[in-house]
């Protein structure tokens, strides 16, 4: 096995993430892993809940699951939350929504092409 295919090194403090084939920075990669790389892991089912915990009552449509880099997870994020009159955010991978949402969203995300299924109760 090639040592490349080995692994190595994955985070440097001084560089942040490291491509595991090239070894260099995710930013500077040059092979054709970086868009793997930086893509989230997932069965590639989107999964939507609604959660209020740790938010003082208050209650938020979370989805989880959606494998799309950055850009496209906030551009999604934008639509989902303009067509339920709603605001919200994108953090660590996660949309959230404000209020209880999870039947719009979960046939919004179907029309989207996604494979979505309600988490939680």
């Amino acid at each position: 096995m090639p040592r490349q295919l080995a692994g190595g090194l994955v985070y440097a403090t001084d560089h942040g993430r490291m491509c595991p084939l090239c070894r260099r920075p995710v930013d500077d990669c040059c092979c054709a892993a970086a868009p793997a790389v930086a893509r989230a892991a997932g069965d590639g089912i989107v999964r939507v809940s609604r959660e209020s915990k740790g938010r003082g009552g208050k209650t938020v449509t979370a989805i989880r699951g959606a494998a799309l880099d950055a850009v496209d997870l906030a551009a999604l994020g934008k639509k989902l939350r303009t067509a339920c009159g709603a605001g919200g955010t994108v953090k660590d991978g996660v949309i959230e929504v404000q209020g209880d949402h999870c039947q719009r969203l979960i046939e919004l995300l179907t029309r989207e092409g996604f494979k979505v299924k309600r988490a939680g109760g």
